[in-house]
């Protein structure tokens, strides 16, 4: 806050949740500000009728005592407004009780307001001149009861003292409002992070639910047209072609109950999610077949059950996503899928077709599928490339990290270690 708008600050600020500032224009006074201003004003007061008792009994010609009672009434009402122009209040104070001592207890209080208004450097020169102001008052108005060393001394502690509780105040004031500016910066960046969190949630249970439907959905539009465009095709081709339909829509209404559980159950971990690995990537190979496709699965990997299930999940989408699109958009073309990799130097999927025979129906596709599958290799530290092949065909090759076996039993023996209490 700038200190244009912390002058308006008044004391019952600092247990309002809403600064001024935060509101506009110029806040009202509260009770709490009223008892404040009018123990203020006594205090003023009070200052100025010892004074005026004092400067009243060293034989003043009474025009002088009445002028500097009015003098020292008119600096205790200017209080009311000390908040609102602090410097011009000060100065005009300090230059005032510089002559009469009735206004001293005034000029403490202005000077005060404008400590804990004003920056230092402002507050430094108008104590300086308060303090020559009250010795040029010892001088012209002296106390007959004090030697002028010791009312020299006692004025420039009673400023020193007014200045340092001022700064306190300020320091104070300044440190709440810190405080709760903070606060709110915290709260902001809480919800953006929860909306972000949110955001990142929503995304991965489309992928998710893109990644489990799609292909089972893929495989009851390519069957549906088939029956569609040959209603004339021998019942047993139609009796498949049914069965392959009912076998996708209720493998995809399980997969799809299963991505529902995990909405409804957000407590609920990812092991209520299918979780395919390695393992099932002849499962989906064998799926294939028996819908219809030409697919050779070319499995290099010698041991399969080293390989994390992480990286095997992720092999599983991208070979299914792969397949997913060479039946959709090359239709009775032979895919191969190869397997590649070793611990260390990473593992490699690749899913290529050639060219289909003959025209092909255009089918619809938002292209979806392959940024998810893009972005998922990213996320798993790997890259995944795709693109058509000279002959016509296409191509998808996605290469992913694979630790060594050292490397990972070393990682998970400190990771173990750092654990330990």
């Amino acid at each position: 806050m700038t200190d244009q708008e912390y002058r308006w600050l008044q004391p019952s600020a600092m247990a309002d949740p809403d600064l001024p500032g935060d509101r506009g224009g110029r806040p009202r006074r509260t009770p709490r500000d009223w008892f404040v201003d009018i123990v203020m004003f006594l205090f003023a007061a009070l200052v100025g009728i010892a004074a005026a008792d004092v400067t009243g009994s060293v034989g003043n010609p009474q025009y002088i005592v009445i002028l500097d009672q009015l003098v020292g009434a008119a600096a205790c009402c200017a209080l009311w407004v000390r908040r609102r122009w602090p410097v011009g209040l000060a100065v005009t104070l300090v230059a005032v009780s510089a002559v009469a001592p009735v206004a001293s207890g005034a000029e403490l209080v202005a000077l005060f307001t404008l400590t804990v208004h004003r920056p230092f450097k402002v507050v430094a020169a108008v104590g300086s001149a308060a303090v020559v102001g009250g010795l040029t008052q010892t001088v012209l108005r002296p106390d007959p009861t004090l030697p002028f060393a010791a009312s020299a001394v006692a004025t420039v502690v009673i400023v020193l003292l007014i200045v340092g509780w001022g700064m306190f105040v300020r320091s104070r004031r300044q440190l709440v409002v810190s405080l709760r500016d903070r606060a709110r910066r915290a709260e902001a960046e809480a919800a953006l992070r929860a909306e972000q969190a949110q955001r990142l949630a929503r995304e991965d249970i489309a992928r998710e639910m893109h990644d489990v439907l799609a292909h089972r959905l893929t495989l009851l539009s390519v069957h549906a047209g088939a029956l569609e465009f040959r209603p004339d095709a021998p019942p047993a081709e139609v009796a498949r072609a049914a069965g392959v339909i009912r076998d996708s829509a209720h493998e995809a209404l399980n997969d799809l109950r299963d991505v529902i559980g995990v909405l409804r159950g957000p407590a609920a971990g990812d092991e209520h999610r299918p979780q395919p690995t390695l393992a099932t990537l002849d499962a989906l190979d064998a799926e294939s077949r028996e819908a219809g496709m030409k697919v050779t699965l070319d499995h290099r990997i010698t041991r399969p059950q080293d390989v994390p299930a992480a990286i095997g999940r992720n092999v599983y989408r991208i070979a299914q996503e792969g397949l997913t699109n060479a039946r959709k958009h090359a239709p009775g073309a032979e895919v191969t899928v190869t397997l590649t990799g070793a611990p260390g130097d990473g593992l490699t999927v690749e899913v290529r077709n050639p060219a289909p025979e003959g025209d092909t129906p255009a089918v619809p596709g938002s292209g979806q599928g392959l940024i998810g599958l893009t972005e998922r290799a990213a996320l798993a530290g790997g890259r995944l490339d795709h693109g058509p092949t000279p002959d016509g065909g296409f191509r998808v090759r996605a290469w992913l990290p694979w630790a060594a076996v050292a490397q990972a039993a070393e990682a998970d023996a400190a990771s173990a270690t750092e654990a330990q209490p």
